[in-house]
């Protein structure tokens, strides 16, 4: 997929815009049967992909669900309360993070040759894979409504069984699951509160 690389600043997006990526955005419990074709998901990662994570690391790994016979494996690791949206939903994805994901820093980050070794302490491996691995899975939920798709985050599933059914002998780790589609009005709560800025943030 190309890209513009003309540099865009200075230009604040459309309230119409920053409605579909925020404040009017939802998270979906129920979803339609309109099918998300495999070349929008490709693209959905095109997008993603482009989010800043440390040294370039990117360390987010996804597994696209898609297959009746996918979801089936997924289904039985849901939460109660989420598998059977997980199954209505015409996508699941699983985003991990590999732990190991150091080994591809000299194709990632090539300026500086021994990134590699920065992170022989497995442990502050692990922690800059979550991390930063998390913060694509945030890049990737804007990605997803930028491209007119609804998403539905989860954390409620078997961690384990994940790992076994999807990640096995690998050195990814499961993080949290995505429900994508288009959504419905069903099962809708009305929107929770949020705190206000004095609540949340200082200015110093």
């Amino acid at each position: 997929m190309a890209f513009d690389a003309t540099p865009v600043r200075d230009h604040p997006l459309s309230d119409s815009a920053l409605a579909q990526l925020f404040t009017e955005a939802r998270t979906r419990n129920a979803w339609s049967d309109r099918p998300v074709p495999e070349d929008l998901l490709r693209k959905l990662y095109d997008l993603t992909k482009f989010g800043p994570t440390a040294v370039n690391a990117t360390p987010a790994r996804f597994v696209f669900v898609t297959s009746p016979k996918a979801k089936a494996r997924l289904a039985p690791h849901m939460a109660d309360a989420n598998r059977e949206k997980t199954l209505q939903a015409p996508v699941n994805v699983i985003i991990g993070h590999d732990v190991e994901f150091h080994e591809t820093l000299p194709v990632l980050f090539p300026h500086a040759p021994a990134a590699k070794d920065w992170f022989a302490d497995e442990a502050g491996r692990r922690e800059t894979a979550f991390r930063n691995g998390s913060l694509q899975g945030g890049y990737f939920l804007l990605a997803a409504r930028a491209l007119g798709l609804d998403v539905g985050p989860m954390s409620g599933f078997d961690p384990a069984g994940v790992k076994a059914e999807f990640f096995a002998g690998t050195t990814v780790e499961p993080n949290f699951i995505v429900n994508l589609g288009y959504g419905t009005d069903e099962n809708l709560f009305p929107r929770s509160p949020r705190l206000a800025f004095e609540e949340a943030a200082r200015l110093l």
